[in-house]
């Protein structure tokens, strides 16, 4: 059995009776020329073996599946499902069948008509994926690969008898086995009666055991609604928040500190079984594992803890009859052999993106066959290794880490502590032949302000920081070393985190010190810069270190001739050949495993997913990788992000899972000695390094490194669109708070501060009154110190439109005009997008490519942007409305997805023709064309997983994803993707709705009228607006007792009236966490209910419950009637493009 390549290197250091272990780096051997030969000869021999030896099960019949995707990515459910979605229909379109997928997220490579034949942008909602059933008339449908979303459509489904009375097959894993997984007591009780570790895992009653308890949330993703509770009183809160978004929960004692870890398994219908991979927490029990600090393969677990686990996983999934991939997840006691099943995902887990590219290994690729055949072909070969079969158990030489990317910073009154529910948005994955030098490149990855293990936070209270972990645990115990001079043992008492993981962390401490003490660059000899390297030091850090500077020192690693090795992700640990491309870099070996002979395109990815970007960058960089080889090019993607399309192993001629930073693409640049490197289609982190690459001779196609300094700094910017005559709002550079000051009681508030080089943003600010200037200003300053700060005048109440475009050399190839339902002041990736416009007339349609042709010109594009504009209306009568340009980005934006998907024109495609100046087409107006349709573009939030973070929309953006779909107008479009949003729930006609915020809002008045209209009970809570509402002729509203502190009664006081929907149109954030409608937003998200809180998307709302009651809307689904919103993405746009 091969097993992960984990050695006791001498004599082993004991702690207590735990083993200190070494990871084992094995030396690769030599291949001679036979070797090769042998090894494919070994594998046919298997398969004959297998083949006689393995039972053979028919396949169903079955020529048309449909999937059902995740929607929207959002905490606990986000790309991972893109990457294991688009796996599976590759995988069926080889086996000759018809994919269609139901998924309204409009940014994901899965769809895309490459890999389906049809695509439904509608929501994943039992109804929905009724009626595409009704329409498409499938074999077969699958399940398991759109996450939690997926598995509770399909189990509403059975339980409604559409897939029986349709004839539809799932295929996979049972939906009995599906239940049985998601439903706690049942899962509890499968466990009892298979006898699988009962005396371990019990259901219990509320205390029964004493306190603390975890509270688990049936039938969630990500732990939603999950916690640990101390006393009844949290209990009880806790319960009336979980059971608002899950029918059920499940009680049981908590094992804080224990060890956590998960086994990837795979079985077929013939009950072969194998374990892909399994992985340890960096973090012990306590924080869900979507939030922890993830290291595979195991580095703490003895061989026979290892094979303990490893037999329990096998007999578990054999019991519950899983088919496909699935994940189990294990607590294990510390200081004994004791351990329970935590859960198991009887589906694709989040987990499986790290294992298909740390595995080199494709188990959504083979569970998609798998769910078509039941039974995995014994003697196929394997899609990456080209040498062995499918069916083997991976082995590695070297460790993957993976750190979660936490976005909590953005918002306001958020909890920052870590626990059983998860708030990451994102994760990397850092690949290397040590523990040190994978944590190292993690760290970078995660965020590109950070250079390695540092003390990046210095907690008031530290040993509440260790014991608590929050998102920034880490660092605190860098800060408790390298200040606090805290030792091994206090750490581990505290954190209860392994001791094998802290000493590797001392070694980078004792690295740090050895730096430290050399004192300068000139002084760091060959021995210690290849053991800083060896730990995963950058160049920028030992530069801190040594008070040098990151080109000085990496021209002195250089004439030591200390340089990265780049190695295959090798998953045979070198005992037989590997053919593939997915490569990284390491300072721990000896030698090349590629020749740098193809001279390849390379092309920058996004990085991790947080939120400004996400996955619809991903899109834009394997469109961009896909078109290249298409053209005759050889191509090299860069990126880190395990849950990404462009990070498969078929998208590139070669993938380099490594850092986005300046230091790594030069080494790669040089190494591969490549043809050039593109940079505007991976969002910001390329656009960061664009003119330090040009300043060192690396050939950046496209649009030139320093016009993109000059849009990124506002300074430069806004006097550029000044020498061209296109208008902006009045602005300043400004380097002090007097200056800024002045200028704002020029122009009069609101004021906008806006930093430069940053994404989403970050530290962007209406600023109303002089006493918040100087705060704003210090955190725009702090998030981006290279840069100047401008502050604008802020147009209160104007429309907000984008234009998204490619030109070549100046001059503009294709533009897209998509209009905002909100006014500006909400961020544009907030913003819900419409296309075509709905108000725009066809003269100011002119006037905005005009615009764009003149920042084309004037910043010489060649390639993407994307420009941001405010519409004014003119204060003279029969005079035209002003447009004035906010925001230009010289790259791809959030939005080109969309709008590729929505016009029928692949905006990338163009792009790419442009960037490599071959093969550019004519310029086209493809907005002068009239459509019969609309689509609606909607974020996905996450406030849910939030807890106590301020559900209130501003320039900084909150969103995690988006959603999308068609209508033949803008409410039919506005509803249906509204209604894609993950969790969103109809309100019942004639239901309770809570009203509050600004009665000065127009819309608050039409909004009230026609809820009244339509049969709905209104409430509100202040006095002021109960007075506004019963002002509006036959208009009734009632103001209800309203605790704010007590999340029990008030949850009572919900039920009481009714209440199944908020609308909050509140100015402002909310000044304290007992302020009013700060209370009315935050409940509503966390009791499951739909809130709206901007005035115009609640007018737009209201205005399609109008439209669509009359229609069924809120009736459930009932046979043989299919709304008109229900039509593929072809039916619509009227082709497949």
């Amino acid at each position: 059995m091969a097993t992960a390549l984990l050695r006791l290197q001498g004599p082993s250091r004991a702690v207590g009776s735990r083993f200190i272990r070494q990871f084992h780096v094995s030396a690769r051997r030599a291949f001679h020329s036979s070797r090769p030969t042998l090894a494919v000869a070994r594998a046919a021999i298997a398969r004959k073996i297998s083949a006689k030896v393995l039972p053979k099960i028919p396949r169903p019949d079955v020529h048309k599946v449909l999937i059902v995707g995740s929607g929207g990515l959002s905490i606990g459910q986000a790309g991972e499902f893109d990457y294991s979605g688009s796996q599976a229909l590759k995988a069926l379109r080889e086996e000759g069948v018809d994919a269609v997928l139901i998924n309204p997220n409009i940014a994901t490579w899965q769809t895309s008509h490459q890999l389906a034949s049809e695509v439904y942008f509608l929501p994943i909602t039992a109804d929905y994926v009724a009626y595409v059933l009704e329409k498409e008339r499938p074999d077969g449908i699958l399940l398991t690969f759109g996450g939690q979303s997926a598995l509770n459509v399909g189990i509403e489904l059975d339980k409604m008898g559409v897939l029986d009375r349709l004839g539809v097959r799932v295929l996979g894993t049972p939906i009995r086995t599906l239940e049985v997984s998601e439903d706690r007591d049942l899962f509890v009780q499968a466990l009892k009666v298979d006898g699988c570790l009962v005396s371990q895992r019990r259901a219990q009653r509320c205390g029964e055991d004493g306190y603390p308890v975890i509270l688990r949330s049936a039938f969630t993703l990500g732990g939603l609604g999950s916690g640990f509770a101390n006393d009844p009183d949290e209990l009880r809160d806790l319960s009336a928040k979980s059971l608002s978004l899950s029918p059920q929960v499940l009680i049981e004692r908590s094992m804080k500190g224990w060890k956590e870890l998960e086994y990837e398994v795979v079985r077929d219908a013939a009950d072969n079984t194998i374990i892909c991979c399994n992985m340890e927490n960096f973090d012990p029990l306590g924080t869900h594992t979507g939030d922890s600090i993830v290291v595979a393969p195991s580095q703490t677990l003895p061989d026979d803890e290892y094979h303990m686990l490893r037999s329990a996983a096998l007999k578990v999934i054999r019991h519950l009859g899983v088919v496909g991939e699935c994940n189990i997840q294990y607590a294990l006691n510390p200081t004994s052999r004791e351990y329970c099943v935590i859960e198991v995902n009887a589906r694709l887990s989040r987990s499986r993106c790290r294992i298909g590219v740390q595995g080199n290994w494709l188990p959504a690729c083979i569970h998609g066959r798998q769910d078509r055949s039941r039974s995995y072909p014994p003697g196929a070969s394997n899609a990456v290794t080209k040498t062995t079969t499918a069916c083997f158990e991976p082995s590695l030489d070297y460790i993957v880490t993976k750190i979660p990317k936490w976005d909590l910073a953005k918002f306001t009154n958020v909890n920052r502590e870590v626990g059983s529910a998860m708030k990451s948005v994102g994760e990397v994955m850092a690949i290397g032949r040590t523990f040190e030098e994978s944590l190292q490149k993690a760290i970078r990855q995660v965020d590109p302000r950070w250079k390695g293990f540092e003390a990046y936070v210095q907690p008031e209270d530290l040993d509440q920081a260790l014991s608590k972990p929050t998102d920034m645990r880490l660092f605190a115990i860098a800060y408790a070393i390298f200040n606090k001079q805290y030792t091994i043992d206090q750490l581990h008492d505290l954190t209860k985190i392994d001791k094998w993981f802290l000493y590797k962390i001392e070694n980078i401490v004792n690295t740090v010190y050895a730096l430290k003490a050399a004192g300068s660059v000139e002084s760091v000899d060959h021995e210690l810069m290849q053991r800083a390297k060896r730990m995963g030091f950058s160049d920028t850090h030992i530069a801190d270190l040594v008070s040098s500077s990151e080109l000085v020192v990496r021209a002195h690693r250089k004439s030591l001739g200390i340089t990265p090795f780049v190695k295959r992700i090798d998953t045979l640990a070198a005992e037989f050949p590997a053919h593939t491309n997915y490569l990284y870099t390491t300072y721990n070996a000896s030698e090349h495993d590629v020749k740098f002979d193809e001279h390849g395109t390379m092309v920058l990815g996004s990085g991790v997913y947080r939120i400004g970007s996400s996955v619809e960058f991903d899109w834009c960089a394997v469109t961009c990788a896909r078109k290249l080889r298409e053209m005759g090019k050889r191509t090299i993607m860069i990126n880190y992000n395990p849950e990404t399309v462009s990070t498969d192993f078929d998208e590139a001629d070669r993938l380099y899972f490594e850092e986005l930073g300046f230091e790594r693409v030069m080494d790669i640049y040089e190494l591969e000695q490549a043809h050039g490197v593109i940079v505007s289609v991976g969002g910001q982190l390329p656009q960061n390094i664009a003119l330090r690459l040009k300043e060192n001779d690396v050939n950046v196609l496209g649009t030139d490194p320093t016009k993109i300094d000059s849009a990124e700094d506002r300074h430069k910017f806004s006097s550029i669109l000044d020498s061209i005559g296109v208008d902006q709002p009045e602005w300043a550079e400004v380097s002090s708070v007097d200056a800024a000051k002045q200028f704002a009681q020029r122009v009069g508030y609101p004021v906008l501060i806006r930093p430069s080089y940053v994404l989403s943003g970050a530290a962007m600010n209406v600023v109303y009154e002089e006493s918040a200037l100087e705060y704003n200003l210090s955190a725009a300053a702090s998030v981006s110190p290279l840069h100047p700060v401008v502050i604008t005048k802020f147009i209160d109440n104007a429309q907000e439109i984008d234009v998204d475009a490619v030109a070549h050399k100046g001059q503009l190839l294709l533009h897209a005009v998509s209009e905002h339902v909100e006014n500006a002041g909400v961020h544009s990736g907030d913003a819900t997008l419409v296309l075509p416009p709905f108000s725009l007339t066809d003269d100011e349609m002119v006037r905005l490519k005009e615009i764009a042709q003149k920042v084309a010109a004037a910043f010489e594009i060649s390639g993407p942007y994307n420009m941001q504009v405010i519409r004014k209306p003119s204060e003279q009568p029969d005079q035209p409305a002003e447009f004035k340009v906010i925001e230009c980005n010289l790259r791809a934006s959030r939005s080109f997805p969309f709008v590729s998907k929505v016009l029928g024109r692949n905006f990338i495609d163009t792009a790419t023709a442009a960037i490599v100046d071959q093969d550019v087409p004519e310029p086209v107006d493809i907005m002068a064309q009239k459509r019969d349709y609309v689509a609606v573009k909607v974020s996905q939030f996450s406030w849910t997983r939030l807890a106590g973070a301020d559900p209130f929309l501003g320039v900084e953006m909150s969103s995690t994803g988006e959603v999308a779909s068609f209508g033949r107008d803008i409410q039919e479009a506005y509803w249906a993707s509204l209604l894609s949003t993950t969790g969103f729930k109809k309100p019942r006609q004639g239901s309770g709705v809570l009203i509050g915020g600004d009665v000065d809002k127009p819309e608050m008045r039409t909004i009230a009228k026609t809820l009244t209209d339509l049969g709905f009970k209104l409430y509100c809570s202040s006095p002021v607006v109960e007075e506004f509402l019963n002002g509006i002729p036959y208009v009734s509203a009632k103001r209800i007792f309203f605790p704010k502190t007590d999340k029990r009664k008030l949850r009572e006081v919900f039920d009481e009236y009714d209440i199944e929907c908020v609308i909050n149109l509140a100015k402002a954030r909310g000044k304290d966490m007992t302020d009013e409608d700060y209370v009315a937003r935050r409940n509503a998200v966390d009791f499951g209910l739909p809130l709206l809180n901007n005035a115009r998307c609640a007018q737009l709302f209201v205005e399609s419950l109008a439209k669509k009651i009359p229609e069924g809307g809120l009736r459930p689904y009932t046979e043989d009637r299919i709304p008109s919103e229900v039509k593929s993405w072809s039916q619509w746009i009227g082709f497949k493009p």
